[in-house]
């Protein structure tokens, strides 16, 4: 009897970055606030990692308890939205977001994390995207190429 096994391919690719925008690298002192289940306006510092124009990863100095999905505002430090390569939307001061992952902290010292969505302006979202997409010749001019 002969037994033959299927298996797919394994590819050598590594998947495909789905971002809008890229991502940077970074390491500016920010600030969230947010009202917690009773209605309390809670504060926090956190040390922000990387942004992009849509969304920003921040660690926490010290624990909170922040549920997923909470709207809370982000800014970065004053003497921070000066930095080199920062998108448009985290220059102005506080900007609506949403937590969409939440990394809990370790004993062992590693910090809580947090992933925010930036609530940036569909207008001002779409004219970003734009930009940054590769300018292609008018259909008429690709017909006659």
């Amino acid at each position: 009897m002969n037994k033959h096994i299927w298996t797919e391919p394994v590819s050598t690719h590594a998947a495909a970055d789905k971002r809008s925008t890229d991502r940077r690298a970074v390491a500016l002192p920010a600030r969230l606030t947010w009202k917690d289940h009773h209605g309390t306006t809670r504060f926090a510092s956190v040390v922000t990692r990387d942004v992009s124009e849509f969304g920003a990863y921040v660690e926490c100095q010290s624990a909170v308890s922040i549920p997923l999905f909470r709207l809370v505002q982000f800014q970065l430090e004053r003497d921070a939205r000066e930095a080199a390569g920062l998108p448009t939307s985290l220059r102005s001061g506080r900007i609506l977001s949403a937590v969409y992952r939440v990394s809990p902290g370790s004993t062992s010292g590693r910090p809580q994390c947090l992933a925010l969505r930036l609530m940036v302006e569909p207008k001002a979202r779409a004219t970003a995207t734009q930009s940054e997409r590769p300018a292609q010749a008018p259909a008429a001019d690709r017909a006659t190429a």
